[in-house]
């Protein structure tokens, strides 16, 4: 007899598990239940819909090969049963039966199952403020609210515009409105935006939102949402500033959507998210679950975590379809949080844990260092990437990598990715065989480049000084030594403008006399990237200098307003 096997959930997992499902078994019964119009819709190209990078809305809902993935497409080309704006009301699990209700007719629907995958995915979190009612407001989580934005660009009329929240579809979406001609203005509660980055790198990203005329307010959270007439006109912030606005996107994360597994009673975790084991079964063994409504196990700090994002939703569906027609051992063991969003003309990825994200975790042992260097060689054209690792000191093994900038972060954030998931360590890193050509990368690729400063720096050749430590003896007046070893054009171009001294390093040799004659006086030395920076330190230790810092990452890491 043919299995019967029902998917509740239409978006990214519940098709890929109904999928290969089908590949596995071609006799199982296999039925999506959806409570939306659209099928298998692709989320993550929400923002770039409403930017305009595409234009036909189907592309969304296509395969590969342009088909639309309608309930159509799933009989025809699948074999596979897809009940489209059809609500799932319970789950009997002692009876192994589901009831429906179609949400056009109110008809109602049992089906039986003998395995059942839930992939309800997650929802908005909501601000608990006033206004919330107002027209004007929206999320950005469904192709519903897809198409409102998208209709809002087309239709040019909206002036001023806010995004609550700073993470990563706030920002998608704040490029995506101001590619509009939206005056724009983002707000973030917290001190920073991307909080899967640490503070510096940011700020980076921050600063060069800013340049493409967009308002970031930092450290200051909704209070209310102002309307007139039903409409919003405007939004109050926690320290009492009003901004005007005829649209505001509540982008401040998502929550597993768990209401109908929590009353069949199935356990659901700390997090809020389903609890599911490697073959991504609950607790009931003739039930999974994937995607945004579950919780997974953090392959880093061995901790539960929710780990929203469409890739790992497709990797958890092709486990649970596969197992549930089969019965079979596939596993999918954790995430270790691997992300990446485009910022304008940056990108901004992690793979693993921030140097915040450690400590919170109980790593006290850590060693991290910034790198700023280009993708590729100048005569590449070549565009800079800004790198941030955290190693773990006993093992060296890397613990995360961040990176953002204008150059190939994807690459980086890949490969960082490989190497915690393969538990490589620096001394293996160092020597990584990758691929070179001009066109693609440097002799020494950025990532093999951070992983040499990492080693510098783990055996005492290098001793770093963060943006943030040399801003805060810069303002606290410290007794330091800053030596500049640019050329001076480049100096004339651009500087810090922190009392640095310019000393080029061609000269350094032979003007060690204008050094401070005091071996035991702090000094930091930096550059463009701190290359120069480097072997200026190298050369002052050699001389006896016992104080001697590399600012990390130089010029272009420095997160702070500069001189010019």
């Amino acid at each position: 007899m043919a299995k019967k096997i029902i998917v509740i959930g239409g978006s990214a997992a519940g098709p890929k598990a109904a999928a290969r499902a089908r590949r596995i078994d071609q006799e199982a019964e296999i039925t999506i239940i959806q409570k939306d119009k659209d099928l298998s819709m692709a989320s993550c190209g929400y923002p770039y819909y409403v930017a305009g990078f595409f234009d036909d809305r189907n592309m969304l809902l296509a395969a590969p090969t342009g088909v639309v993935r309608d309930p159509k497409y799933f009989i025809n080309a699948k074999g596979i049963t897809a009940l489209t704006e059809t609500e799932v009301i319970e789950i009997d699990r002692k009876a192994k039966k589901i009831s429906c209700r179609n949400i056009s007719t109110n008809e109602r629907l049992v089906l039986s199952y003998d395995k059942l995958i839930i992939a309800t995915g997650a929802l908005p979190k909501l601000p608990p403020v006033k206004g919330l009612e107002l027209e004007g407001i929206t999320t950005l989580q469904s192709m519903k609210d897809a198409d409102y934005l998208r209709k809002i660009r087309d239709d040019a009329q909206i002036k001023k515009a806010v995004i609550i929240g700073g993470g990563l579809i706030g920002i998608e979406t704040c490029e995506a409105l101001e590619l509009a001609g939206i005056d724009l203005t983002v707000i973030e509660m917290l001190p920073q935006l991307l909080t899967f980055l640490d503070w510096q790198l940011a700020k980076i990203v921050e600063n060069h939102v800013k340049s493409k005329s967009a308002n970031v307010i930092t450290g200051n959270g909704l209070a209310e949402f102002l309307g007139k007439d039903g409409k919003l006109v405007g939004v109050k912030l926690t320290n009492g500033t009003e901004l005007p606005c005829e649209l505001a996107v509540v982008a401040i994360g998502v929550k597993p959507n768990t209401s109908i597994a929590a009353n069949a009673g199935i356990e659901i975790g700390e997090t809020g998210g389903i609890v599911v084991n490697e073959k991504m079964e609950t607790s009931d063994p003739d039930i999974y679950a994937v995607g945004d409504c579950v919780e997974l196990k953090n392959l880093i700090t061995g901790k539960k975590t929710h780990a929203p994002y469409g890739d790992l939703a497709n990797l958890e569906g092709r486990v649970a379809g596969e197992n549930a027609v089969s019965g079979g051992n596939a596993t999918f063991p954790g995430t270790i949080q691997t992300g990446i969003c485009k910022v304008f003309d940056f990108s901004a990825g992690v793979t693993g844990l921030s140097e915040t994200a450690a400590k919170k975790a109980g790593f006290t042992d850590i060693e991290t260092v910034v790198n700023a260097s280009p993708d590729k060689p100048g005569f590449m054209t070549g565009k800079l990437l800004v790198s941030k690792m955290v190693v773990e000191k006993k093992t060296g093994k890397i613990l995360g990598l961040q990176c953002v900038g204008p150059g190939d972060v994807s690459k980086q954030i890949a490969m960082g990715a490989m190497a915690i998931m393969g538990g490589l360590t620096i001394d293996r890193l160092v020597n990584a065989d990758l691929p070179y050509a001009p066109p693609f990368s440097l002799a020494i690729d950025h990532f093999i480049a951070t992983s040499h400063i990492m080693q510098n720096k783990l055996a005492g050749l290098m001793h770093g000084i963060t943006a943030a430590e040399l801003k805060e003896l810069v303002d606290k007046k410290e007794d330091v030594y800053i030596l500049d070893v640019r050329g001076p054009d480049e100096f004339e171009e651009i500087r810090l403008g922190i009392g640095e001294v310019l000393i080029p390093l061609g000269a350094l040799r032979n003007r060690l006399g204008e050094l401070p004659q005091d071996k035991n006086k702090p000094i930091v030395c930096f550059c463009k990237i701190s290359l120069r920076g480097y072997e200026a330190a190298r050369l002052l230790e050699w001389k006896g200098y016992t104080n001697v810092r590399v600012f990390e990452g130089g010029i272009m890491a420095w997160p702070y307003q500069r001189e010019k």
